[in-house]
């Protein structure tokens, strides 16, 4: 889906739930949807002040905060980063596949996984509060490399 599509996507969802999409949260949003994976908040940062000067790092916080809490982006733990959601209207659990040599961070939407695991934790009485799976190993270009 191209990135004014997701925008205005983005856009008509957040009129949807009744909440803002401030500038600010809409520039966040296209930086990490333009990028090829995840960035960083200071390298969030870094691209929005080249339109905005006096953004600061709170200004960036604020935007990522918004945008996970309403199930935009993911955060990437292991890397402090972030990545765009590629189903973020449907506001689901997910499972990312992060290749350690170039960075690239794909997502998958696997229900089975995200069911096996809220199973497993059952039955350990473990309550899971944040469900994102993390694998690391080599996608597909540097396999062949």
């Amino acid at each position: 889906m191209s990135d004014s599509l997701l925008l205005e996507q983005a856009r008509m969802l957040c009129q949807d739930k009744g909440v803002r999409f401030t500038t600010v949260r809409e520039q966040v949003f296209s930086l990490l949807a333009d990028s090829n994976g995840s960035m960083g908040a200071y390298d969030l940062l870094t691209q929005l002040q080249k339109t905005d000067a006096k953004a600061k790092p709170p200004t960036i916080y604020r935007a990522l905060d918004f945008l996970l809490e309403h199930g935009f982006v993911h955060k990437v733990e292991s890397q402090n980063a972030y990545v765009l959601c590629n189903h973020f209207a449907e506001h689901h659990k997910a499972q990312l596949l992060i290749c350690d040599s170039c960075g690239d961070v794909q997502e998958m939407n696997s229900s089975a996984i995200s069911k096996a695991l809220l199973t497993a934790a059952k039955q350990r009485d473990f309550k899971i509060v944040e469900p994102t799976i993390e694998a690391h190993g080599l996608c597909k270009k540097c396999q062949q490399n």
